[in-house]
């Protein structure tokens, strides 16, 4: 049996904090250069481009000790017609995860969870990026020595990132998410919907609203994204304009800051001068680069929960 990874709301709150430990481990080199993974077979599946999260899910695995086979999107069957659910039984043969990329619906990665021999993780599917997430919640407490009461302002579209940012904020105990997206370009009925019945149950906050007059004072943590995930156009030609005011400038920072201690964060690629300026993604306040670095401890402590390699991280059945 293996552990998918899928969607952060599956990984429970329990699972979610404890991924979100372990990847602090590694970065503080507690780990001990053990090499969890050794006799394990990887295989790195993007179907779109990729910087940090190929890059992140690669060389961690290799620093647990595991092999690694690359597929680009040309290299499967499934381009020929095999079913997602074939191509994972024959893989499963072989290999002890594989993680997925793709701008498609999540359901092209569940249906490859049958065989439940060779984990599947999601490294971005249209709806939400999970493993981001981690890495989100990883770069916020090592920079406050906790997530409780830590207030979250994101600005911009609620894209994947967005999605993903609000499951896992949603089942962390006393954290606040307010997002601020423009008017069409919010997170869906389904996500907020199910957002919100997370953090009833965990004492979170998730709040959505579409008017920059009325941005909350005091913040920890100022978030934002590509406004064109994974570079795809929007059906709108002027959506540009509706963006340009979600900007994180100096000037918004200096006005939503709790204190000089509040820091920045962007899942990157940025687009400078874009969603944000470079005086931001570049000062002293920002962590986008040191976050990046966090998509790889995030990967090592989700590769060695989903083979139940290493120490066993707690279910929700406990």
């Amino acid at each position: 049996m293996v552990n998918h990874v899928l969607s952060v709301q599956e990984l429970g709150a329990g699972n979610l904090a404890s991924l979100v430990d372990r990847s602090l481990m590694f970065a503080r080199g507690v780990n001990g250069n053990k090499r969890t993974l050794a006799g394990k077979v990887v295989g790195i599946y993007f179907r779109r481009s990729s910087t940090r999260t190929r890059t992140a899910f690669t060389v961690g695995a290799i620093n647990l000790g595991a092999n690694i086979i690359s597929y680009g999107p040309e290299d499967l069957q499934i381009v020929t017609g095999e079913t997602f659910q074939d191509t994972a039984r024959v893989l499963s043969n072989f290999l002890d995860a594989l993680v997925v990329r793709t701008n498609a619906s999540i359901e092209e990665m569940r249906a490859m969870t049958g065989q439940n021999q060779m984990a599947i993780i999601n490294a971005m599917s249209e709806g939400e990026h999970p493993t981001q997430s981690i890495a989100d919640l990883v770069t916020i407490k090592e920079a406050f020595g906790r997530l409780e009461n830590i207030h979250i302002l994101y600005l911009g579209e609620g894209n994947n990132t967005a999605a993903a940012l609000a499951l896992a904020v949603a089942q962390t105990k006393g954290m606040r998410l307010t997002l601020a997206t423009p008017e069409g370009y919010g997170l869906s009925e389904c996500v907020m919907s199910a957002a919100t019945v997370l953090a009833a149950q965990s004492g979170a906050t998730i709040e959505q609203q579409h008017n920059l007059d009325r941005l909350p004072p005091d913040i920890d943590v100022v978030y934002t994204a590509r406004w064109q995930t994974m570079g795809a156009p929007k059906s709108d030609p002027d959506w540009r304009t509706k963006f340009d005011p979600f900007k994180v400038t100096a000037k918004l920072m200096e006005r939503v800051s709790k204190s000089s201690k509040t820091i920045f964060l962007h899942d990157l690629p940025a687009v400078r001068g874009g969603d944000v300026d470079n005086e931001v993604l570049d000062g002293p306040q920002s962590r986008a680069f040191r976050q990046a670095y966090h998509k790889m401890t995030s990967a090592m402590s989700v590769l060695e929960w989903c083979t139940a390699a290493g120490e066993r991280i707690a279910t929700n059945a406990r």
